[in-house]
């Protein structure tokens, strides 16, 4: 089985490399404002989007390696699989961020912070953060701790 994914616009951070993108959007501080470009044919389904304060944004780590099953991550010492992980060496190298909204501005573009791609990275979707629906505080976080 295969399908396609079709951009929907670009996202516009100041990280050049993926070396340089921070390892997850908060890290950076202080935290950038970054961009959602989308194309024409998508800005109506802006349409009611003003009064979220955050937005979760999927793109396609068009620059990511190889996947790879099980590696060790740079803040461990036990190798652990792709799926205990947000690496971007994935099958399916679908990336996603939470991020504040803060509006659009005047050329249509979302002003977001908390990204964590490279500059240009296709975006594939948007979808409203709901702390009712994205939000679990009894949620564990598997061999990772708070602030890893």
């Amino acid at each position: 089985m295969s399908f396609t994914v079709t951009p929907i616009g670009r996202l516009r951070t100041p990280w050049t490399t993926t070396s340089a993108c921070p390892r997850n959007g908060r890290r950076a501080d202080p935290p950038p404002l970054c961009h959602a470009e989308l194309l024409a044919e998508f800005r109506d389904g802006l349409q009611s989007i003003e009064g979220y304060s955050h937005l979760i944004i999927l793109y396609w780590l068009d620059r990511s390696t190889a996947p790879e099953m099980v590696f060790t991550p740079p803040f461990d010492d036990q190798p652990r699989g792709v799926f205990a992980t947000r690496t971007p060496r994935r099958p399916n190298p679908i990336g996603l961020s939470v991020t504040k909204f803060e509006g659009i501005d005047a050329d249509g573009r979302l002003r977001l912070r908390y990204l964590d791609c490279v500059d240009g990275t296709p975006l594939i979707d948007i979808k409203p953060y709901l702390v009712t629906t994205d939000c679990e505080p009894e949620a564990t976080m598997g061999f990772q701790r708070r602030g890893s």
